[in-house]
């Protein structure tokens, strides 16, 4: 299962304090899809003591990018990486990982509900929206909050689909995410 921290005990990943509760550190992680960028906070509780604020790709609508003041240190994301090699080995279904994200109440509802799509299926955007509660009406605001979601991979954004079964819009690119989905089996692989 996946820990995080409540909405209102988030912080900002911008303040350059060494050893505070809001410095940034981050770290780089080469995978299948390419240099993942994993950025986080300390956490006494979480394992490294640092929780997640984003995991993101090059060329990601509204990937984190390296402020000035962060702190580049691998050892705390060593539990991070080794479930980010396990999930593309194959051998992980679920990350637990401390996350600290700050989206609005709506973001984190339907980032929430993200964490519940089981590995190798997919679900609709509409299904997801009954699912938060929000009128089918209103599954573009679903959507929009799919796409701030800041946590690729780990929080399973990739396993919502378009009614038809097709592949709408992912933040980084939507053969991105027909490899995650070839990859956990919830789509056949292709010949070329």
């Amino acid at each position: 299962m996946n820990t995080r921290s409540t909405p209102a005990a988030t912080t900002s990943a911008t303040t350059s304090t060494p050893g505070s509760a809001n410095t940034a550190f981050y770290t780089t992680h080469d995978s299948p899809l390419g240099e993942l960028l994993l950025v986080g906070v300390d956490s006494p509780t979480a394992p490294g003591g640092i929780a997640l604020t984003s995991l993101s790709l090059p060329g990601q609508r509204g990937a984190a990018t390296v402020g000035a003041h962060w702190h580049r240190d691998a050892p705390p994301f060593a539990e991070a990486i080794r479930q980010l090699r396990a999930y593309f080995a194959g051998e992980l279904t679920r990350f637990a990982l401390a996350f600290r994200t700050t989206g609005t109440e709506f973001q984190e509802r339907v980032w929430r509900a993200l964490d519940e799509i089981p590995y190798g299926t997919t679900t609709t955007y509409g299904r997801l929206a009954d699912e938060v509660g929000v009128a089918r009406g209103e599954v573009r605001a679903v959507g929009a909050a799919i796409g701030a979601n800041p946590l690729l991979l780990v929080r399973p954004c990739h396993r919502v689909i378009g009614a038809d079964g097709s592949m709408r819009g992912y933040a980084a690119g939507v053969e991105r995410k027909v490899a995650l989905l070839t990859h956990e089996g919830a789509l056949q692989p292709t010949l070329i």
